[in-house]
């Protein structure tokens, strides 16, 4: 899958630095999404359009107060 948008909080600290991605692999949508910085803290949700995918996102987005950053 490749990364179509990463958002971050701009958080350095490894306890509060939160990340959202959104993927494709041209046919499925992927959000993954983590607090931290261990990759054990990876949460993951596959979507069958780019809609249902966006919406998740921005229930992500919505739900955490920062100035996210689009990285992507």
């Amino acid at each position: 899958m490749r990364t179509v948008e990463h958002w971050w909080d701009g958080s350095w600290s490894t306890l509060w630095r939160r990340d959202v991605w959104l993927l494709t692999d041209g046919t499925s949508w992927r959000v993954q999404w983590r607090e931290g910085v261990d990759e054990a803290d990876l949460q993951v949700r596959d979507y069958r359009d780019e809609a249902a995918a966006r919406a998740a996102v921005q229930g992500l987005l919505d739900t955490h107060e920062a100035l996210w950053r689009n990285l992507a």
